[in-house]
């Protein structure tokens, strides 16, 4: 499963970059496998891991927000592992080149 997810504190201005840290160090520490994004991160893993991790980072956020905008978009295919890089290399075999 991956699960691409945000979590945005609406209170705090343009410069985020403190904010989303806190939250990325818990991704980190996780184990999970993740990618970084300028705009949200994927986590790759099953259903009870990643639901929990969310909520910690979530209530993590609502630590140091008054009001926090979380975003979740799940891509659940059975018996899929490895799609954070398998997805980019099957597009890169059909283009029969490397990506950026």
């Amino acid at each position: 499963m991956l699960v691409e997810f945000s979590i945005v504190p609406t209170d705090k201005g343009e410069s985020l970059s403190r904010y989303v840290a806190k939250v990325l160090d818990v991704i980190d520490k996780s184990g999970l496998a993740y990618k970084l994004t300028p705009m949200d991160t994927v986590v790759e893993g099953e259903w009870d891991e990643i639901i929990p991790l969310i909520r910690k980072c979530h209530d993590i956020m609502r630590e140091h927000s008054n009001r926090v905008l979380t975003s979740i978009k799940i891509d659940d295919r059975k018996g899929a592992k490895g799609r954070l890089e398998g997805k980019k290399k099957s597009i890169e075999m059909v283009l029969e080149r490397k990506l950026k």
